[in-house]
């Protein structure tokens, strides 16, 4: 199977292994020599996307990070570092029924039809959430990287409610039912530069879209006000400017004019569909009969993808934002 997985020029990502396989890894390329970086430093994000809590997977992996190369004595050297994971909680008798009776809203029907009936696609094989592991990953990294930025990151909304006590029993209905609730995780970044991006093709918004929309489930992202800021006049949209160094009243555009960092918080909502794995009974297309049958999903999957995808979604913005600095560092010495 041929697939690109590789993102970036400055701050470049490649991902290879997939979801069941005994490893998978991370290389980075373009990290400068002298940051300081060690296994320990990636455990607090690894932590945020473990599964544990209600609603989430019961799969349980180890997720111990091995640093392989490009660190010596506790510094990155300049060359390319590469991250690996073992995967050992698998299961992959749980996907054999989906050759021919492929799972509704997954990638089992259109990965087989591009790639030939040899994917691998055990745990969804590279399509699989696992994968996002590898991204947070390199989001450790690309915060050092890019110092002095802070994130918070939050879920704002989860099967339809925007009241956060309601979001507990809204997922534990979900998985009651066999069934899943998607929802929309926002992250905000504090202490980005004035003049990271360009316009048309290689815009804030492009740069940073285009690697959120290569999480698993991810169907739409919004910058600032977003879809709701359309529904205001310009009058009430417009974001002001209240001093000297550009800071606004307002943060409508989310940090960005023109596809360029304006010193304000950079701010994107990204919307997280639910998990398409349910235990409840759908009636879909089977190949081998040549008829809609009835399907019932077996194996662990979570019920709300969002909660442990918080993480994910930051770690992507700070990927972006390494990306767009050392852009940026190149061209000022040019």
């Amino acid at each position: 199977m041929m697939t690109h997985n590789r993102y970036g020029s400055k701050f470049s990502v490649e991902v290879w292994g997939a979801s069941h396989t005994p490893e998978m890894g991370v290389q980075i390329y373009g990290i400068p020599r002298g940051i300081e970086l060690s296994e320990a430093d990636f455990e607090a994000d690894i932590a945020r996307r473990r599964s544990g809590a209600k609603g989430t997977t019961a799969r349980r992996e180890s997720d111990i990070p091995t640093i392989v190369s490009g660190v010596s004595e506790g510094k990155t050297t300049g060359e390319v570092v590469e991250i690996v994971f073992r995967n050992s909680d698998t299961r992959s008798s749980d996907y054999s029924e989906f050759e021919h009776h492929p799972r509704p809203s997954h990638v089992d029907f259109v990965a087989r039809a591009k790639y030939g009936n040899d994917i691998d696609l055990r745990g969804s094989g590279q399509f699989s959430g696992r994968m996002t592991l590898l991204l947070v990953a390199a989001g450790v990294v690309a915060k050092k990287v890019v110092g002095g930025l802070s994130y918070t990151t939050r879920i704002v909304e989860i099967g339809g409610s925007r009241n956060e006590a309601e979001f507990a029993d809204i997922v534990a209905a979900a998985a009651k039912d066999g069934d899943s609730v998607g929802g929309v995780v926002e992250c905000r970044a504090s202490g980005v530069k004035v003049g990271l991006g360009e316009p048309f093709f290689d815009s804030v918004e492009s740069v940073m879209s285009h690697l959120l929309f290569s999480i698993p489930a991810v169907k739409g992202v919004e910058f600032g006000s977003g879809f709701e800021g359309v529904r205001l006049r310009g009058s009430e949209r417009n974001d002001c400017f209240i001093d000297s160094e550009g800071h606004t009243a307002t943060n409508n555009e989310g940090g960005i004019n023109g596809g360029i960092t304006n010193g304000n918080d950079v701010v994107v909502r990204v919307a997280i569909k639910p998990t398409p794995s349910i235990s409840c009974e759908q009636q879909t297309y089977d190949f081998e009969r040549g008829e809609v049958a009835p399907l019932q999903i077996k194996g662990r999957h979570d019920a709300c993808i969002v909660l442990r995808a918080a993480v994910v979604v930051e770690a992507v913005v700070a990927i972006a934002l390494a990306e767009l600095t050392l852009a940026s560092r190149l061209s000022s010495l040019d």
